[in-house]
């Protein structure tokens, strides 16, 4: 009997472990982002340090925001043109590219880019820190490894997503405006005069509160992942930093999906 019992509740238990270690990790994130963002008024100010990062997150992930940003912009209006233009509304296609931009695909493409560029660089150098017993090394020294490499990552993660948004959303509407206008025969006053009506302050400041949360997720989520390298069971040394930064961009990703959604659920 006892058994039988165990069989049929075998899923059960799996999910209960995995909602409990879930939950769990969460929290830890969670407590990680505090200390390391209280640790960010602690003085002296890092202030050079965090323009390094700004340069490395911000500043050299510009050239593929603006790759992807153009391209992403001129798909939306082409396959906005042929959705229209069954309507007889093609006239809309600057407010239909410009808040689909603005509102969703502009914060959340220019997220998982950086995760892709910068977020596992993140993660990869800190775990290599932390095999090489670099982040021993701080300890010993009396510095604080937390506030030496993850506040300034925060600070510049705040600084750098929401002006790389902005990019991202000016270059995808002119992306749309090449498609539309340009090859598909649009009139531009009429494009660029759908973007001014329909586009309000309220849909550019959603577009950064989300870029702002979604700064904090990503720089905490591949820092944490990087500085508990050691901690992971799958191995350690170089197969444990793989794993790690492996970890730090799908972690991330799918963080910033959900927390779009529930974002958009609460901004709308």
């Amino acid at each position: 009997m006892d058994q039988t019992t165990n069989s049929v509740f075998a899923p059960f238990n799996w999910l209960g472990r995995f909602s409990i270690a879930f939950i769990g990790e969460l929290g830890a994130i969670g407590i990680f982002f505090i200390h390391a963002f209280c640790l960010i008024f602690s003085l002296p100010l890092q202030v050079n340090k965090t323009i390094q990062q700004v340069f490395f997150i911000g500043a050299k992930s510009i050239l593929i925001i603006l790759l992807v940003g153009i391209f992403t912009g001129m798909v939306l209006g082409l396959q906005g043109y042929y959705t229209l233009v069954k309507f007889g509304s093609e006239g809309v296609l600057g407010a239909a590219v410009a808040l689909s931009l603005i509102r969703e695909l502009g914060p959340v493409m220019t997220a998982i880019m950086i995760i892709a560029r910068a977020g596992s660089s993140m993660a990869a150098e800190i775990g290599i820190m932390r095999i090489s017993e670099q982040i021993d090394a701080l300890d010993t020294m009396d510095i604080n490894p937390i506030r030496f490499l993850v506040s300034p990552r925060i600070v510049a993660s705040l600084i750098s997503f929401p002006l790389l948004t902005a990019i991202f959303d000016v270059i995808g509407i002119i992306g749309g405006y090449l498609s539309g206008v340009v090859l598909l025969g649009i009139n531009s006053g009429i494009y660029f005069y759908r973007i001014e009506s329909s586009v309000v302050m309220q849909d550019v400041s959603g577009g950064f509160i989300k870029s702002l949360v979604f700064g904090i997720i990503v720089s905490t989520i591949c820092c944490y992942q990087g500085y508990f390298t050691h901690m992971r069971p799958g191995g350690f040394g170089a197969r444990g930093v793989s794993l790690a930064t492996t970890s730090a961009v799908v972690l991330s990703c799918v963080l910033v999906l959900i927390v779009d959604y529930v974002l958009t659920s609460f901004l709308l």
